[in-house]
């Protein structure tokens, strides 16, 4: 391996790059793989990665500075380029491709059909072999309750010996658990009566089988075969027993698989519905990390090819809320695991919409979850982190804002529930702090804002500044009785945190909980300093003759349309502007002085 550090090779092997279908992977300087990707033009798709007016997400961008070389393999077509970066996906498992980290296989119940006596099986790999598969039985609680009914009801046998030479029963048929096949003690077409009886009991077709078996009963009844009537009687009544805990869809729809996602704070969340002959047969969740600048066709298309290249059997169709990236492609690949068409399909009404948005639902609710338990998390890690023992649901910051004393103003944010709360945002402008001041300014800040949140502040608060803005605040807090909080700044270059009653601050550079910290200092700086640029050009744009007594709007516009400027309103004498209608010498008087001091002031600044 050619360890590619110049730009110049980098850029060689770039331009050497063949417009035909393929595979690339980007590797660090270590020659580890940090991403492997398909492309229909390996030219174009490559390259686009190092031109400069490329728009990357921080993610790839971040990507991008690490690598130091990459390869690339020229495929016969899409498709092939498609298989083979899926498998080095799940070989290497590359750092920056979105991953579906599930190791889990699921049950299928298999009904070997294709043997003389068939017998039923639990399996976690599908093989064209001719058996029937049923599943998968997500979560599998169900899938035993079932084998469990008929293997009780039915009596097939559960043991891996052949069945086609006679041999003597074992004791599964002395205690009445097999039909002993062997021993031809049972006749084939009774035998292949249950076998199809078990086979309408998996497709969910318990009505026509209930029915059947009625039927059954009745005539075993005319027959005075009264003990086999009441094992029928017995059967029906755990057919009914299964069918209630069923959850019946729709029988038209068959076999369908409903993904819903949401997607939040770089995180993906996924609810599957797997449906087989219309019932629901189980579900799975999924939350899928740093997803973070990816699209929705990417993370469908992604999710669908990871999830269903283990031993699944895709189902005739997969409902989506969108389409996904490829999906000729993918809708290819489906159909070829599965040996028949598959379709994917967005459904915009019905029942398949309905079920769409009950997985959309759910995976809504999963992220929501994920998120509080993430958030819990991150705040319980804080408090240790702080050394409170308190953990805090809510965080607020303080800030001032101001140039050599001018405009001042101060700032308060609101953090909760893993978010800003804005509509608890506080902004002032300091009135009673005159000059450079920035303790009594944030005396100011905090005092004001305690009263306009009538005394209720958040858990933990903190202060942007160092150990003297601290101990500023704590003054207030000490004067205004305001306990129930904990009190910190946090300052930069470097980021630390001092903390009250701690001669040394802590270091910010790291960790989630610092990262929180930084994240909450930054906006209320934000939110100060975007609050003092609108008074400042409020102050450039407003004009001085809005600050003399008696001349209102009527009066400005009669003295800017007449002498054009407030420039030549000051060189004008006091004839000239008290000739004016609706003016005075007197009023003249007043306004040029007004505006000559204004300007000297402004001289002097």
């Amino acid at each position: 391996m050619v360890s590619y550090t110049s730009h110049a090779d980098l850029q060689e092997k770039l331009g050497a790059l063949p417009r035909k279908p393929g595979i690339y992977i980007f590797r660090d300087e270590k020659g580890g793989i940090l991403y492997v990707g398909k492309a229909k033009d390996l030219r174009n798709r490559v390259r686009s990665y190092f031109q400069k007016s490329s728009s990357l997400d921080m993610r790839k961008s971040a990507m991008v500075e690490g690598v130091r070389d990459f390869e690339y393999t020229v495929t016969t077509n899409e498709l092939e380029a498609f298989v083979l970066e899926a498998n080095l996906i799940k070989q290497h498992r590359p750092r920056y491709n979105v991953l579906l980290r599930d190791d889990k296989s699921y049950p299928y119940l298999k009904l070997t059909v294709n043997e003389k006596w068939p017998r039923i099986s639990v399996v976690r790999r599908i093989q064209k072999d001719g058996s029937k598969y049923y599943g998968p039985y997500v979560p599998a609680g169900a899938m035993w309750e079932i084998l469990s009914f008929i293997r009780n009801h039915y009596n097939i046998p559960t043991c891996s010996y052949s069945l086609e030479r006679r041999m003597r029963p074992c004791i599964q048929h002395q205690i009445k658990k097999c039909v002993a096949p062997c021993s031809g003690e049972i006749d084939h077409k009774e035998y292949m009566g249950r076998i199809r009886e078990v086979q309408l009991l998996l497709e969910g077709k318990n009505r026509g089988l209930i029915e059947a078996l009625e039927k059954k009963m009745e005539r075993l009844s005319e027959e005075m075969k009264y003990e086999e009537a009441a094992l029928v009687r017995d059967r029906i009544w755990a057919i009914r027993k299964i069918s209630e805990s069923q959850k019946a869809i729709a029988p038209e729809l068959g076999d369908v698989d409903v993904i819903g996602i949401s997607r939040s704070e770089g995180t993906a969340a996924f609810k599957m519905l797997f449906i087989r002959n219309g019932i629901m047969v189980g579900s799975r969740n999924f939350l899928v990390r740093d997803t973070a600048g990816e699209t929705a066709g990417y993370l469908v298309r992604n999710f669908l090819r990871q999830f269903y290249e283990k031993e699944i059997l895709p189902p005739p169709e997969i409902l989506c809320p969108s389409l996904p990236e490829d999906h000729k492609l993918l809708t290819s690949w489906l159909s070829e695991r599965r040996g028949s068409r598959v379709r994917i399909a967005v459904p915009m009404k019905g029942m398949k919409r309905k079920l769409l948005e009950m997985a959309e639902e759910n995976a809504a609710i999963l992220s929501h979850d994920d998120r509080t338990r993430a958030k819990k998390d991150v705040l319980g890690n804080l408090a240790a982190f702080l050394g409170f023992e308190k953990v805090p649901d809510s965080i607020g910051a303080f800030d001032i804002s101001n140039i050599a004393g001018r405009e001042p103003v101060g700032a308060f944010v609101y953090w909760a529930e893993g978010s800003f709360r804005k509509e608890k945002y506080r902004h002032i402008r300091m009135d009673a702090v005159k000059g450079p001041d920035d303790y009594s300014m944030m005396k100011e800040m905090i005092r004001r804002t305690l009263k306009s949140l009538d005394g209720h502040l958040p858990d933990l608060v903190i202060i942007d500044g160092g150990k003297a803005h601290l101990d500023a605040a704590m003054e207030v807090f000490r004067e205004k009785n305001v306990t129930g909080s904990d009190v910190i700044a946090v300052a930069k270059d470097p980021d630390r945190a001092f903390i009250p009653g701690r001669e040394e601050p802590l270091s910010l550079e790291e960790g989630t909980a610092a990262l929180l910290l930084r994240r909450i200092r930054d906006e209320v700086h934000r939110f100060a300093i975007t609050y003092h640029k609108k008074l400042r050009a409020k102050r450039v744009l407003e004009s001085p003759l809005e600050k003399i007594r008696g001349v209102g709007k009527k009066r400005r516009f009669a003295l800017l349309r007449h002498f054009g400027s407030i420039d030549a309103i000051r060189r004008a004498s006091v004839e000239e502007i008290g000739s004016l209608k609706g003016f005075h010498r007197g009023l003249a008087g007043k306004i040029l002085d007004a505006l000559r001091t204004t300007n000297s002031e402004k001289v002097k600044s």
